[in-house]
């Protein structure tokens, strides 16, 4: 008997190796005061290399440890999406006393560890891998939102985001045991291959329901109605740095998998899930709009946006085509810009108004502080759908590819959330530009007396920063991300481009 080692690519692997290095380092560095001051340069550093493999790597197309991970243009380019989410999430946590409570190296680390969940799992191409990723996607993340330890609502959402990432990570198991059972695979490819070879193995009862709770414990992950509750809530407790991460990183890399995942191991039973994923998307659509409408808190509101954006993204996996897949991906890189510019701003304000995120305390903002106030403006204009930003281009080609596709009916819908989105989208133009001053009061704190003596006298940073607006590492991700996605709103291309590279992936196993 002979034992034969798999191969192993390490110029393939070389964005999981620099993540996993960087880990060590910055673990390493807490046990050195003179070190982890750097902690956030070499946070930044971390990504930058990790970044640079993945562009190293653009034209690959090969499977990696015996078929376990697959580096191609879908797993880099929804890489460097995350990637580029963490950097900004870093650099709006300078001097947050979220970042400042649970240690810096320790709060950099949890951030690192769970972005590599995040590139390890737009890599998946086996169940096994597909779980390991996503479990360390979200550990991370559930100790992250809990981090502002004198924040009620912060400890709050910490505690909800555990319990409800639970349910969706044993419904998810189960949903994969049960595919396991059916088609004796855990490769993606296999699955398929084992799914058609099978007798009736593509209407069984066993295939079916295992499918249907994938796409439950994926829809608990992307935030998709009526799997969303938890969102609202842990999106407004949450330290904005989080949240920021959460609401773009979290969704680029799920939905790698469950592209992955649905048009290559259940392509051939496109015909059975794409109706439930187009009532999913339309649902979602709709919850996420109309409880948008009555929210006072941007966060919370923000939250109902993203669960009517994952509707829309949802959409173009729906289509089970190249087109569709390039559409999706299109728009949940326009998400990125506009998500990034309306958190930067959300993070300023909320260090001026001492933490507070109500819509009120924008009031005026447009005439006492235009460069804050464009960034915002633009973001809400690109999430509403509207011309000429990214956001628009996007839903353009998301209900192009269902038309063309034969579903009308769900770019239908996507028009229909788009008038309703303008309700809540303008009513925070309007504050900005057309109403007086004005402040709203601060969320509620935590008695120090109450917290135990290591947490009560944590050394924080003050929570009002009048000069918040002056910090370039708060102002630059915010007027980036504005100008591109006015950029890529006008000039689309370069953008289109990188979404076809995604898409070409795909083109071996979807039309």
């Amino acid at each position: 008997m002979t034992f034969d080692a798999p191969t192993i690519d390490y110029a393939g692997l070389s964005p999981i190796i620099a993540l996993t290095a960087g880990l060590v380092v910055i673990v390493l560095a807490a046990v050195f005061d003179r070190v982890k001051r750097f902690g956030p340069g070499l946070a930044l550093l971390t990504y930058a290399v990790t970044a640079g493999c993945l562009i190293w790597q653009w034209n690959a197309d090969l499977d990696l440890v015996s078929g376990a991970l697959r580096i191609d243009g879908l797993a880099v380019t929804l890489s460097l999406l995350a990637v580029i989410a963490a950097a900004v999430s870093v650099l709006l946590a300078i001097g947050d006393p979220s970042e400042t409570q649970a240690g810096r190296s320790d709060w950099l680390a949890l951030l690192t560890g769970s972005l590599l969940g995040m590139v390890i799992l737009a890599q998946a191409t086996s169940m096994l891998t597909f779980f390991v990723g996503l479990e360390l996607l979200s550990i991370p993340l559930y100790a992250l939102c809990g981090t502002n330890l004198r924040r009620r609502e912060s400890l709050e959402s910490g505690l909800k985001y555990l319990i409800v990432g639970s349910v969706g990570s044993a419904t998810l198991l189960y949903g994969l045991a049960m595919i396991y059972g059916a088609s004796g695979a855990t490769g993606f490819q296999a699955i398929a291959d084992g799914l058609q070879a099978g007798d009736g193995m593509l209407s069984d009862s066993l295939t079916l329901v295992g499918v249907g709770l994938v796409a439950v414990g994926l829809a608990f992950k992307v935030s998709i109605a009526p799997f969303h509750q938890w969102t609202p809530d842990v999106y407004q407790g949450a330290p904005t740095p989080v949240t920021a991460f959460m609401a773009v990183a979290t969704k680029a890399a799920a939905f790698a998998v469950f592209i992955r995942f649905f048009l290559v191991a259940l392509g051939p039973l496109a015909d059975q899930w794409d109706v439930m994923l187009a009532a999913l998307a339309a649902l979602s659509i709709v919850v996420g709009n109309v409880g948008a409408l009555a929210q006072t808190s941007l966060k919370r509101m923000l939250g109902y946006s993203g669960i009517a954006q994952a509707g829309y993204m949802l959409a173009g996996i729906v289509t089970a085509t190249q087109a569709g897949v390039d559409a999706l991906v299109f728009y949940l890189s326009a998400y990125v810009a506009m998500n990034v510019a309306a958190f930067a701003v959300v993070v300023i304000r909320e260090r001026q108004t001492g933490f507070s995120d109500d819509i009120s305390t924008l009031r005026g903002l447009g005439r006492e502080k235009p460069l804050l106030a464009w960034p915002l403006t633009i973001a809400m204009l690109a999430l509403a759908g509207l011309p000429p930003t990214a956001g628009f281009i996007g839903k353009l080609y998301l209900i192009e590819a269902l038309i063309d596709d034969d579903w009308t009916w769900l770019a239908v819908m996507i028009a229909i959330g788009t008038m309703i989105s303008l309700g809540y989208y303008l009513r925070v133009v309007a504050a900005l530009w057309m109403s007086p001053a004005g402040e709203a009061e601060g969320d509620a704190a935590i008695d120090t007396a109450s917290l135990p003596p290591q947490i009560a006298g944590a050394q924080a940073d003050p929570f009002e920063d009048p000069g918040a607006d002056r910090r370039w590492y708060l102002v630059a991700p915010a007027l980036i991300a504005m100008a591109a996605a006015l950029f890529f709103g006008v000039i689309p291309q370069p953008l289109v481009d990188f979404a076809q590279h995604a898409g070409d992936a795909l083109s071996v196993w979807v039309p």
